[in-house]
């Protein structure tokens, strides 16, 4: 423990102290999901959320045929399903009036061959809803993670402030970091990162839907130098207008009618709507990180998800992966919490589980970044044309199958594993 920390501590007075098997950071799909299915395996488990609740705007609100498959295994995919969302069926490219389908879930061998498109608050709650039938789920809302406890070169916990400011500390064999892309948890273990920079950041807004409209529009749509993504939820269409990196003030200063004129052109249907979009409050600004933790563990601390590994948005996998991690985890860490033998192999073994799958996605969303979405953001003032890769790839048999595996699945299924 650093000097800052220990003085930190000692003037941290402790109202209450708990004791549990496993203590998770962060209530995102990966500490959810991990937290779970620990609880289903009766291991007791206490999951700290630094907000109140989950409603507050997310913008990853995919859910892929591999997270369906896993809720199907535990019976609730359907029940889930039974909820208002949208669907996407293949990667479709709208490029002027031709459009180019880029990967086609559809031919995957799956009960849902496609992504569901789900408000990330409304599968959150949904997952915590079922989490607590386990005696040994709990949760602990407005849990603000500030320190670690630890012990002889190892992390036997943390301590954190509740709504009433008041300090607590939680001791477990285990600390999972799960809290995000800026995880603190992360910051306070003193991990290794290695960031790599993508060409882009996002502006995401949304614009209503009307009688009439598709069911679903083309996922993305090329202009002179924008990539534009829709998402054709079921109350409105999300979009993502990607901007070259570090460019957003540029593109504001341009003003509001320049980016509803440029979203109007790459998607024509939308021109009726884009009047809606009246002020840059409207617009969210997402400046889009990829990145690795060198090693994911300490004795007595784990990261997963964004606190490993902070995705690029290209394909939309984080949740994903996240997801994958949290399964993993709970197939490898289930027996040794439960009779006490857990150790820092345990934790490498979660880590050899997960990180070539990372690492292989993480080299195709550079390798699109680099060869298709560098010259689109490239060609400003040029007419739009077909990035080489995707004029050869659909004439291959072989590839054309690729993107909607490696998109819906991942280099490999995972499985909930009892």
């Amino acid at each position: 423990m650093t000097e800052s920390l220990k003085q930190q501590s000692e003037e941290q007075k402790i109202v209450e102290v708990h004791s549990t098997s496993c203590c998770i950071v962060g209530g995102g799909p990966a500490g959810l999901m991990l937290a779970t299915l620990l609880a289903r395996k009766k291991v007791p488990v206490l999951l700290l959320e630094q907000h109140q609740n989950f409603d507050r705007d997310f913008r990853g609100d995919t859910v892929h045929p591999s997270t369906l498959e896993l809720l199907d295994q535990l019976g609730w995919a359907d029940e889930l399903l039974k909820r208002p969302h949208g669907k996407v069926s293949s990667l479709s490219l709208q490029l002027g009036n031709q459009q180019i389908k880029i990967a086609d879930f559809s031919t995957l061998d799956t009960r849902f061959p496609y992504i569901a498109l789900i408000p990330q608050v409304d599968f959150l709650d949904f997952v915590r809803e079922k989490a607590s039938q386990f005696p040994d789920f709990h949760v602990q809302m407005g849990a603000n993670v500030l320190s670690l406890v630890e012990e002889k070169g190892a992390v036997r916990g943390v301590r954190f402030k509740g709504h009433d400011l008041a300090w607590r500390e939680v001791r477990a064999p285990l600390v999972v970091g799960a809290d995000g892309r800026f995880s603190r948890v992360r910051q306070l273990g003193q991990f290794e990162v290695n960031k790599s920079a993508p060409p882009m950041d996002v502006l995401w807004f949304r614009l209503p839907r009307k009688s009439g409209d598709p069911q679903e529009l083309p996922l993305f749509a090329i202009g002179s130098g924008h990539l534009l993504v829709v998402l054709s939820r079921t109350g409105d269409f999300q979009l993502g207008y990607v901007i070259p990196k570090g460019t957003f003030p540029s593109q504001k200063a341009e003003g509001l009618e320049t980016l509803r004129a440029d979203v109007a052109r790459m998607q024509p249907i939308l021109a009726d709507r884009v009047s809606t979009l009246t002020d840059w409050k409207q617009i969210a600004v997402l400046s889009v990180e990829s990145s690795r933790v060198t090693t994911w563990f300490r004795p007595g601390l784990l990261l997963i998800g964004d606190a490993a590994h902070v995705m690029s948005p290209v394909g939309g996998v984080g949740i994903n992966y996240a997801i994958q991690d949290a399964v993993e985890a709970a197939n490898l860490l289930a027996g040794p919490l439960a009779d006490g033998t857990l150790g820092p192999q345990h934790l490498a073994a979660v880590q050899s589980a997960r990180e070539l799958p990372v690492k292989v996605i993480q080299f195709f969303q550079r390798m699109i970044q680099n060869r298709i979405l560098s010259g689109v953001l490239a060609s400003k003032g040029a007419p739009p044309s077909l990035p080489p890769p995707l004029r050869i790839l659909p004439k291959i048999p072989f590839l054309r199958a690729l993107p909607a595996r490696v998109v819906a699945f991942g280099i490999r299924r995972v499985r909930i594993r009892d």
